[in-house]
């Protein structure tokens, strides 16, 4: 019997590589169909699975590509549905893949960090992008 107060533990990454031009770096977003959103790679934990490996494997299924984690970012908290939901996150740079879309993310943009920030959906994905940005070494 699982406990309905108990928080929904997730993870996930905000994921860039360095930008096609050579100039700077390019933000990974996903859209999400189901909620017509833009966001940050993420999703539930699945039973004894570390944040670590959960962000991982998050960012392959919902962008096909390897990642390497960077700096720990502040863990986000939020209520889905009345409900208690942690997502904790990284920074992560891409290192190799190719997107295909599924019935969970059906499109993957890569953009500069401001129109990045501009496609988010939720603030708090944008205060995401913002600390991403501010403590990360490109």
């Amino acid at each position: 019997m699982s406990d309905d107060r108990a928080p929904v533990l997730a993870a996930g990454c905000v994921l860039w590589r360095p930008a096609v031009s050579g100039h700077g770096i390019e933000i990974a977003l996903v859209h999400r169909p189901k909620y017509d959103d833009w966001s940050h790679p993420k999703g539930k934990r699945k039973r004894g699975e570390t944040a670590e490996a959960c962000a991982l494997r998050e960012v392959l299924e919902e962008t096909g590509q390897r990642c390497e984690l960077g700096a720990r970012l502040p863990t986000v908290r939020y209520t889905v549905d009345g409900r208690p939901k942690e997502v904790v996150y990284w920074t992560a740079r891409a290192l190799s893949g190719t997107f295909t879309p599924s019935r969970e993310v059906d499109a993957l943009l890569w953009l500069p960090p401001t129109p990045a920030r501009a496609r988010l959906t939720m603030p708090r994905d944008r205060q995401l992008l913002d600390t991403a940005v501010a403590t990360s070494r490109h």
